[in-house]
């Protein structure tokens, strides 16, 4: 690799942990339509989330968790809400929020890393694919519309495999290391303003640090900050048409009342605070919510749930036909569990991406299967998002 005076500078641009800054790599994209992609990694257990109290075999799989649904908000009258989902009940009511149920990727193995390479990359088989589906579709919108690419952000410490390719996207995150001082900032602005690749770096990276607002938020663990900043950054002139986000703590092993609740509670209050922040936005807002398998039907020994594979994804946002669960329901009868264990998944994951995708952002829905989520068989799913 050649490594000479621009490729250091660039380095240095982007790294800089002192400026507090994201690396920037990406064009300003057209249109009002804006997509947040919300990654839970370490399989969240669907049956917690939309717990399927109408079917008998729940009960008999789960008796200790029973009481948490009792008052719970009731969602097609077989399933109920966890009730640490407030505000995502909330928008379930108000017709702005649908779970998808029994669905899972085509990845049927229980390696988080296997099937997180798999939801990220859209490709058939773990490690098939070198670049996300969420940077292919930046590029599939560019060239559909003929204009610059959408302007893509994935708000995390590191760039995620999903938004990784041949697209322009970036990454930031708040740090907890020292503001730097107006004149070493005017100072490295006059240093790359001659530059047509690194002064047009510095420009972006300012104004992404101006649309993260003043607030004094350190790192990504308080979520109700987190869903301010992911807002923040997708409104205004120049601001991100497709943003990401990542969520830990769902690897429910032991004692998974507690431990989903907390993790629920925490995607919660992100998910109203980044809807109260989009304000008049949230009509051509689509949040997607998705893990990578689900979790197994029945607790263990510890409380806890062991990795399983369907599970359940949630579309949020005012563009959303939401109010719904949409479920080929499998059944929890031991002879209708896969493999013995696992809730059956019945919908293909991808087909709902691509489907939901599509319609919020007017693509043609099979070339954004085929693109996106490329040998699959599977068509993709229509009738999620309103006109």
């Amino acid at each position: 690799m050649n490594l000479n005076r621009r490729t250091m500078l660039a380095g240095s641009l982007a790294l800089s942990a002192g400026l507090t800054l994201p690396k920037m790599a990406f064009a300003q994209g057209t249109g009002s339509k804006k997509l947040l992609f919300v990654l839970l990694r370490g399989a969240a257990d669907g049956m917690a989330m939309a717990a399927p109290i109408g079917d008998p075999g729940f009960a008999a799989l789960r008796e200790a968790n029973l009481g948490d649904y009792e008052s719970a908000v009731r969602a097609d009258t077989m399933f109920a809400i966890h009730p640490a989902f407030e505000r995502v009940g909330e928008a379930y009511a108000s017709g702005d929020a649908l779970f998808v149920h029994a669905t899972a990727t085509a990845y049927r193995e229980r390696s988080h890393f296997d099937g997180q390479n798999m939801l990220e990359t859209g490709g058939a088989s773990p490690y098939a694919a070198r670049d996300g589906w969420l940077n292919r579709l930046v590029g599939m919108i560019a060239a559909d519309s003929g204009t610059e690419p959408p302007r893509a952000l994935a708000i995390a410490p590191t760039m995620p495999l999903a938004l990784r390719g041949d697209a322009p996207a970036s990454s930031y995150a708040p740090s907890a290391l020292p503001q730097a001082s107006d004149a070493f900032m005017e100072r490295v602005g006059l240093l790359y303003e001659g530059d047509p690749q690194l002064g047009a770096l510095w420009e972006r990276a300012l104004e992404t640090q101006a649309m993260a607002g003043d607030s004094d938020m350190r790192n990504l663990r308080d979520a109700e900050a987190a869903g301010e900043l992911a807002a923040s950054l997708m409104n205004g002139e120049g601001a991100a048409q497709i943003a990401m986000i990542e969520l830990g703590g769902w690897d429910t092993h032991a004692n998974q009342r507690g431990a989903f609740a907390r993790a629920a509670r925490q995607l919660d209050t992100l998910l109203g605070a980044y809807r109260k922040g989009v304000g008049g936005d949230w009509n051509d807002t689509l949040v997607v919510v998705a893990t990578e398998f689900g979790r197994t039907a029945s607790l263990n020994g510890t409380g806890g749930t062991d990795h399983g594979t369907g599970g359940a994804a949630l579309l949020m946002g005012g563009a959303v036909k939401g109010g719904r669960v949409l479920a080929d329901w499998p059944g929890l009868a031991p002879s209708q569990l896969h493999e013995g264990r696992d809730l059956r998944p019945t919908t293909a994951l991808e087909s709902v991406l691509a489907g939901a995708l599509a319609e919020h952002m007017r693509l043609d829905p099979a070339r954004a299967m085929a693109q996106l989520f490329p040998g699959r068989s599977a068509s993709p799913s229509s009738g999620l998002i309103g006109v």
